[in-house]
């Protein structure tokens, strides 16, 4: 599962007049999440801690993962919020949590319960997609046939990723696991003109 994209995620609790406040984004890599971390440095520099967090898919290898404490006892903020976020089952993920003492000391418990339900609130009304991996696919069609066709495809709830329009024709792009399925809704829509290619595979998000 990942954030959906260009979601600022941000969620606050209090616990013994401590605030936390949580941002949560999705990012690609380590270098966006350390980003998140001096983002919220700089907007909030009166705070006494930022604590961070943070899960990054590597192609091949072990996720990257990473936390920090920031100042407060060692293991009562940054894991804590790393364990959420595995928990979660989310990746290519960052969270910061932003806390403003509030005069009363929590302990070392409470500090664990604090920052992990300071991640669980910004998760809970977070905008969630699932990702699906499906096979790409290519077909030229005629100018008058094009619009008909990709209504129908839409219609039948087919991802249509790339419609590029040129002298010569159309080419449509479409995403799906049924390639054989494709390739007959096509034949029949084209009368058997149309011959499509497979050319790869595609990461689509699905809300859930």
């Amino acid at each position: 599962m990942r954030l959906a994209r260009g979601a600022d995620v941000r969620a606050e609790i209090e616990v013994r007049r401590s605030r936390f406040l949580t941002l949560l984004r999705r990012v690609d890599d380590e270098d966006a999440a350390r980003a998140l971390v001096a983002d919220a440095r700089s907007r909030y520099p009166d705070a006494r801690h930022h604590c961070s967090a943070f899960v990054v898919d590597v192609a091949g290898a072990n996720p990257v993962e990473r936390s920090s404490d920031d100042g407060e006892p060692a293991g009562t903020a940054g894991m804590p919020m790393l364990e959420v976020l595995r928990g979660s089952g989310m990746s290519d993920v960052a969270a910061v949590v932003v806390r403003w003492f509030g005069g009363v000391k929590l302990g070392t418990g409470g500090l664990v319960r604090a920052y992990s339900d300071a991640v669980q609130a910004a998760l809970d009304v977070a905008p969630v997609v699932r990702l699906e991996r499906l096979d790409l696919w290519e077909v030229d069609l005629e100018h008058a046939d094009a619009g008909r066709i990709e209504a129908e495809l839409h219609g039948r709830g087919l991802t249509v990723q790339d419609v590029a329009y040129a002298a010569t024709g159309v080419r449509v792009t479409v995403a799906t696991d049924d390639g054989d399925a494709l390739v007959s809704l096509l034949a029949t829509l084209t009368s058997g003109a149309a011959s499509p290619r497979r050319v790869g595979t595609t990461v689509v998000e699905h809300p859930r």
